[in-house]
This record gives C-alpha cells, structure tokens and sequence, in this order.
C-alpha cells in the first residue's frame, strides 16, 4: 500500500516539474521571468496568495501549535499572517503598483539611496531561508512518513528541494502562476472531501463535536492574561509576521503580477481572507484524529506534534483519501516553497548584484541567467539551513515565525514612511534600520526571553529612528514617491 502511495506522489511531483517546464515556454525575458509580465488575472492572483501562504505551516506547524498550546498560540499565523495580506492589499498595493518596480528593493533606492536600498535588500532575502526551508523541511516529513522511515526527514529535505529547484529555475513567475491554478485546486477540493470522510467517522460525529470537545479541552482561549507581559508578548506575535511579512518580495511580487491596480488590491485582499478562513480545516482534521485515536496522537504529541495529522490519515483513511490528502500536502508546500524560493533571488539578483555589473554587457539574457545562478545557489543554502534546522529541533511553525523578525525590526518602517510621510529622509532611513539591527540584536543575545520580545524592541526603536533621523539637520529630505 504503502509503495502504491508513493507512487502517486512521485507522479505527482513529475507533473509539477511538466508544469513549471512548460511554464518555461512563456518566459521571454527577465519581465517575464520575474513579474510574468503584469499580466495576471484576478483568479490567478487570489490563488496565487492563497497557495503561497497556505504552506506547510498551514497544514503541520499551526495545527501542531493548536494540540500543544491553544488558539492564542497561533496569533503569529494564521491570524498575523492574514492581518499582513489584508493591510498590504489595501494599504500598500495601490501605491507600489503603481510605481511600476520590479523588486521591493527598487523602492528603497528611488525613495531613499543605494545604501538603505542594500542594506534593506539583504534583510529581505536573508528572512527567507526560515520560510523556505520551513516548506523544503515539511517536504522531508513526507517523504519520511510515505516510505516509514526508509527516506530519513534528511534525505527527504534533500530530494524535494531538489523538485521544487527544476520547475521554480526554468519557469520563474509563469511557473509559480501556472502551478498555483492546479495546486490551489487540489487543495480546497482535497481537504474539504477529507473534511467530510473525517466527520463522518462515528468517533467523530460531524463538526460541532469536535469544536465542543476542543473548546472543552480549553483549546480556543485566545487573548492573554491581564499582565502588561503577556499583553506586549500577544502583541508582539501578530505584528511580527502582520507587520514583518509587509516587506516581503513574495507578496510584493503577486501584487506587482497583476494586470492592473485594481487586481493588486483586491487579489491580495481577497487571498488574505481565504487563507485565513481555510487555515481552520487543518486544525480541525487534527483535532479530529486525536478524538478518533488517542493513543497514537498522545504518542506522537511526545515525539513530534507535526506527525499527528499525516499518520493518522495513512492509518486510518482509504487508500484514495491518502493519494488526495499527501496531493494536496505536496501541492501546498511546493506552491509555498516555489514562490518564496523565487523572491529572494530575484531581491538578490537585482539589488545586490545588478549594481556592481557593466550596464553595457549586461543584456536582458545574461540577467535572465544570473537571476537563474541565484535560484539556484539560493537553493542550495535553504537546504543547508533546514538540514541544521533538524538537527536542532526547530519546529515548522517556529522557523516562519522566526523568518520575519528581521523585517519586522528593520524594513517595515522606512517602507510605510516612504510611502506615506513626506518627510522621512535619507538619514531617517539610515538611522531606523541601524538603530533597529542593533536594538534587536542586542536583546536576542542578551535578555531572549524578555517580557519585550527582541524584534518588538527592535520595531519600536526603529520608528524612534526614523523620527530622530528625519528631523536632523543633515538629513536630505526626499519627495514623497
């Protein structure tokens, strides 16, 4: 049964790479390759911002998180998450649209100089090993748990960063535009049939059981206590990744694809909420198969909470709902790990490399294939970082949550003062990010644990700066964009 299964899935895996192969037939030039030509329809884009952000922490970490703490555990995603897409679509979108950019680092060059436009560059791309190898570590658990234990989590991370590397290196945004269509599709359908077989079962009884036993359980507790402590540190997990994610190339780059404004606002809006609302049906088909075996889920919640949800579908599911739900795992971690792989390099290639090139040499074609050397090399380094990141235990929804601190600490706020305060300058910009690197460096090595989390102190000390720099003297004040 169990090499049957595999089979599916490695059928799977070859049709994505036919996908992003094909994919590769539209790309013409770099345009093409980064931005799929601003060409992209409403339901491209949507879909686009769903699969994206509905990843391997959608479906492994947070339903883990739900089962070890409560819904208050999950601030960060899926409820920070959604908060970002929902203030970028209708606060940012419009305005960066219409300054037709390729990459978010482009806008910290025409808004402030080549430094800010650097430094912010290299925080960008460096935030995005935690998320990708997030999704390429997820790809290693399947792996694993499909072939009980012959393919090591190891081997797994190496095999499917592999996959996601062919079809994300020839087609670029056309491939992650075409394989979203199909992926977002097997996801909803996928996951809601399994929804049904799931509250059929007699130990289950419908939906309400399960939310009546959860809610028992003290699984929905949600705000925290009545401490400032607790306050800030709630506070601190929706804005690191509902303001961190912000400055991110991924959502900058579904919004840039669009057609036209109007599809960058509401395409990113309308992914927001049907990512938020879908994150619950994988903490319920969880919570679910902890009701129908309890001892398997106690045993796993002792070893790996992500583990409860796939074993309990290849043991106590039929063979078609297996194939279905291990389609749709692939399919929302390869549309996660494929968009976000992409991002970083394009940031790469464009900001850090493009600068230092002969502008004569450098035709449309050569910088088609650095970008491509990047995504590679890129690749490589995501693989690195989650194999460590095995070795030392950090769970899924730990490393996305952990990608965004950097961000959050240094980029969000010389982006919404660019955009939205006349006044903010050069030396503001300069002086925000160092003061919040430092400020959150600082923390993170001496007091971690902190009732001020790290980057929250980090953010705070970053619109101090931009405030104190802006009003220098020295500061050269730029136009608003």
């Amino acid at each position: 049964m169990t090499s049957t299964l595999l089979g599916f899935v490695i059928a799977y895996l070859v049709l994505s790479i036919g996908i992003g192969v094909y994919a590769a037939t539209r790309v013409h030039n770099a345009r093409d390759y980064i931005t799929a030509g601003r060409s992209l329809p409403m339901f491209v884009v949507v879909a686009m911002v769903f699969a994206t952000w509905f990843g391997a922490e959608t479906v492994l970490g947070i339903p883990a998180t739900f089962l070890d703490e409560n819904l208050g555990g999950t601030i960060s995603d899926p409820f920070g998450a959604s908060l970002c897409l929902v203030i970028f679509g209708l606060v940012f979108a419009r305005p960066l649209y219409r300054m037709g950019l390729t990459t978010l680092g482009d806008f910290y060059r025409r808004r402030f100089n080549r430094p800010v436009e650097a430094a912010m560059s290299f925080a960008i791309a460096l935030s995005y090993l935690g998320w990708v190898s997030a999704q390429v570590t997820a790809l290693g658990l399947v792996f694993n748990v499909l072939s009980e234990g012959m393919i090591t989590q190891g081997q797994g991370i190496v095999i499917g960063a592999g996959v996601v590397l062919i079809y994300t290196l020839f087609g670029g945004m056309w491939s992650v535009a075409l394989t979203t269509v199909v992926q977002m599709t097997v996801i909803v359908v996928g996951l809601l049939w399994i929804s049904t077989l799931v509250a059929d079962m007699p130990e289950v009884g419908g939906i309400a059981p399960v939310i009546a036993d959860a809610q028992a359980a003290g699984k929905f507790e949600f705000w925290p206590e009545a401490s400032w402590a607790a306050i800030i540190t709630f506070l601190a997990g929706l804005l690191t990744m509902g303001f961190g994610s912000i400055p991110q190339q991924d959502v900058f780059q579904r919004a840039n694809s669009s057609k036209d404004e109007r599809v960058a606002v509401w395409g990113t809006t309308l992914g927001g909420i049907a990512y938020f609302l879908f994150a619950a049906v994988p903490i319920y088909l969880t919570y679910a198969a902890t009701m129908v075996d309890p001892v398997q889920a106690t045993t796993l919640l002792e070893e790996n909470a992500e583990l409860v949800l796939p074993s309990f579908v290849v043991s106590h599911l039929p063979m078609v709902a297996q194939v279905v739900f291990f389609g749709a795992l692939l399919s929302v971690i390869m549309s996660t790990a494929s968009g976000t792989l992409l991002a970083p390099s394009v940031t790469i290639s464009e900001n850090l490399l493009k600068p230092f090139l002969d502008e004569r040499q450098l035709t449309d074609e050569r910088f088609l294939w650095i970008t491509r050397v990047v995504v590679a090399i890129f690749a490589v380094g995501v693989t690195l970082y989650a194999l460590w990141s095995l070795e030392a235990a950090t769970g899924i929804h730990q490393m996305v949550e952990n990608a965004y601190k950097i961000t959050l600490a240094t980029a969000f706020v010389p982006l919404f003062a660019g955009l939205f305060w006349s006044r903010a300058n050069n030396t503001g910009a300069g002086t925000s990010i160092i003061l919040g690197l430092i400020v959150w460096l600082v923390m993170e090595f001496v007091a971690p644990e902190a009732s001020l989390p790290p980057q929250f102190a980090g953010f705070i000390a970053s619109i101090v700066g931009m405030f104190v720099g802006s009003y220098l003297p020295t500061g050269r004040q730029v136009a608003t964009a």
